[in-house]
């Protein structure tokens, strides 16, 4: 009887062991490495939480999630603040962002594994595949339409040198037209959105100057042309899924609206008003219009993915979508020889563009503490991710706010970089 009880109670603890075994190795097998173990200081990343925490605390931020990720290792992940003021929600680490102009650079990479696959050359001629504009006229200083001294090429595209203008940044004539047009409503499809846009006249000459525009809507529209897929299907067999990109895409499943942030607008005094909540948000239903700009909506996780195949050089875990050389050749700068504004979205001294990314060309002229070399853009309710291959670093801030905080991004950046003790670039 003794013996039977010995052996009931024995039977029942590894009952319980077992049970608790997978939570167990949960917590304690892939515990977050030390920041000191990739070359950043603990203590210099805390800076990071005080500068959220405080922005929070005066008011200049709902909620933000910020990562650091450094040779391969994320050594800081935090979520402060709410993700819905109003209703008191806490933001947590799998919160749903608007990323907006975020979408560019995975759009590109979708254009390049086209590419890769030898559908287009860079230089091609736009018209080739779109022959929308093959006629397309650049707006004279007189306000005449001439002919382009050049075609809009594939490579002007993805680095915003091919005339194409937003009509949100300035004044011009042509802006007002694109204005008029109301081009990014979200009630067309790609296709007809490129009929409209290539009926408008370009604002500059190709190739001549940088200027920040709707030319990856129109890649993506040239991504479903070549590819015979819509974009919103191309990126998820092609990209989300192969990278593990769960919660990325046009729309908010109505599974995840939880989850989803609400995008608060800032005024003049500091006061601010909900912009779009998730109930009411054209992201809770299923999307049409594929924005190839500044469509997607993503996660801080997923965008790390992203950010880690770009910085391993086109692959992640086994799945590769491009080739290290392709990456080399995306994140050199494709504008040196480009005039840049100085006025509504501009690239910074020591700044050029690449196909899909910003890159920094000088560090001293850029006034900013980091590397040559380093690659970059953002979104406009003020989330941003930089990628620098020399520190083999990763960083990303998420939050919703509008208008755009460039002064939080470089914040940002700065506290990650000063957390550096440890440096390969010498």
């Amino acid at each position: 009887m003794i013996r039977d009880l010995k052996r009931m109670r024995l039977i029942l603890l590894l009952v319980v062991l077992f049970a608790f075994a997978p939570v167990y190795g949960q917590t304690t097998s892939n515990p977050k490495p030390r920041p000191e173990s990739v070359g950043l200081s603990s203590e210099r990343l805390g800076r990071i939480n005080q500068l959220v925490e405080q922005k929070i605390k005066d008011g200049k931020l709902a909620g933000a999630i910020t990562l650091v990720a450094r040779r391969g290792k994320v050594v800081h992940f935090e979520a402060f603040g709410k993700a819905d003021v109003e209703a008191g929600k806490p933001l947590k680490s799998d919160a749903i962002f608007r990323i907006y102009s975020m979408t560019k650079p995975l759009t590109t990479v979708a254009a390049m594994m086209l590419y890769e696959e030898g559908r287009f050359q860079l230089n091609d001629p736009l018209f080739w595949y779109l022959p929308e504009f093959k006629d397309v006229k650049v707006y004279g200083a007189n306000g005449d339409l001439i002919a382009p001294k050049r075609p809009i090429t594939v490579r002007d595209l993805m680095s915003h040198t091919s005339g194409l203008t937003y009509g949100a940044f300035g004044n011009t004539p042509v802006d007002m037209q694109y204005r008029a047009a109301s081009l990014l409503d979200g009630k067309s499809i790609l296709a007809d959105f490129v009929k409209k846009v290539s009926g408008l006249p370009l604002l500059y000459q190709p190739g001549e100057r940088w200027n920040y525009s709707v030319s990856t809507d129109v890649l993506g529209r040239l991504v479903e042309v070549l590819s015979g897929s819509s974009l919103d299907e191309f990126m998820r067999q092609r990209i989300f899924k192969p990278l593990g990109m769960n919660d990325t895409g046009f729309d908010v499943p109505a599974g995840k609206i939880d989850r989803f942030t609400v995008n608060y607008q800032w005024d003049s005094t500091g006061k601010y008003v909900i912009a779009d909540h998730p109930s009411k948000s054209r992201y809770g239903q299923p999307a049409t219009f594929y924005s190839g700009g500044g469509g997607l909506v993503s996660t801080t996780n997923d965008y790390l993915r992203f950010c880690l195949m770009m910085l391993n050089g086109g692959t992640l875990n086994g799945v590769r979508l491009l080739s290290p050389k392709s990456v080399q050749l995306m994140t050199m700068d494709h504008t040196a020889k480009a005039q840049k504004p100085n006025i509504g979205v501009v690239l910074g001294d020591g700044s050029g563009f690449g196909l899909g990314f910003r890159v920094i060309t000088d560090t001293a002229a850029n006034q900013r503490i980091g590397s040559v070399g380093t690659y970059d853009w953002s979104g406009m309710a003020s989330t941003a991710f930089f990628i620098d291959p020399k520190e083999h670093l990763i960083g990303i801030i998420m939050t919703q706010k509008l208008p755009t905080d460039l002064r939080l991004m470089d914040e940002f950046r700065t506290i990650v970089y000063q957390a550096i003790i440890e440096s390969t670039d010498h």
